[in-house]
């Protein structure tokens, strides 16, 4: 299979981190971004020339706009892109202040927006390509002290699913990513914590124990993943990483189901004719 050329935000490590090795290894080429261009340098010492390293803030457009342009000038195509670059809010809707909320906003969504729209030019000129989008299985479900964190995977999933039937006609696939619970730093060092009321310890004390119930993932596990993914003929618009995911999705959609069963009758009434 002939090689391929990537852009991956969030490079320096996580998921991003993992990708970018994954296809350096099998001989394709990697434009790998990241805020601090120094923690690529791993990746450029073992690589070489087959890895160009960028500094990025995904939140400034233009910048977005001028990485993805140089990286296509570097090499000459690009053929995956993935929207990696993001970080998780904890905290509870009333202790979310209006910095946090815009700050997680601007880097989920606007930062995989810009990217995106970044690069679809390229890949709408040469004929194809795929877009994978970071989301999480907290785009599909939720769970409470992560409603910023839900509304920006939500946000991802509609303008990436909506895109997705936009550019099939130029040959662009377009993947949602949904992992489970992986041990990457998106809950660690890189989150970040709103001031707790007291009134939501209670809850907090709950969701840690849904946190501590549930098996997290080898990140190292999804880089052959990824590849059999980029390289299918049919992607999938959607993916679950992980083991988990599918099962919180199956019982989740048969509740919302059996909801809206339940409150038919209402819903066809309000139809007025």
């Amino acid at each position: 299979m002939a090689s391929k050329t990537w852009f991956i935000t969030g490079s320096s490590r996580g998921f991003g981190r993992v990708w970018a090795e994954a296809a350096l290894k099998r001989g394709d080429r990697v434009a790998a971004t990241a805020r601090d261009p120094e923690a690529l340098a791993g990746l450029v010492d073992t690589y070489g020339e087959a890895v160009l390293a960028l500094p990025l803030d995904v939140t400034d457009r233009e910048a977005a706009f001028a990485t993805v342009d140089r990286a296509h000038r570097h090499f000459g195509r690009l053929d995956v892109i993935v929207n990696n670059a993001g970080y998780g809010l904890f905290g509870a809707l009333e202790e979310t202040t209006e910095e946090q909320a815009r700050a997680q906003l601007e880097t989920n969504v606007f930062g995989a927006l810009w990217v995106t729209q970044a690069a679809l030019p390229h890949l709408r000129t040469q004929g194809g390509g795929h877009l994978i989008q970071t989301s999480s299985i907290g785009g599909v479900v939720t769970l409470p002290n992560l409603g910023l964190y839900h509304a920006s995977k939500w946000a991802l999933e509609g303008f990436s699913e909506s895109m997705a039937q936009e550019v099939a006609e130029f040959g662009i696939h377009v993947t949602l990513v949904e992992p489970g619970d992986y041990a990457t730093d998106w809950n660690g060092n890189s989150a970040v914590h709103t001031d707790p009321l007291p009134a939501y310890d209670g809850m907090r004390e709950k969701v840690t124990k849904i946190w501590e119930s549930i098996p997290g993932g080898d990140p190292a596990a999804t880089g052959p993943a990824i590849l059999r993914l980029v390289d299918a003929e049919n992607p999938p618009l959607r993916l679950f990483l992980g083991a988990m995911p599918l099962e919180i999705a199956k019982e989740q959609y048969a509740q919302r189901l059996a909801t809206w069963e339940e409150w038919s009758d209402l819903s066809r009434n309000a139809q007025g004719n």
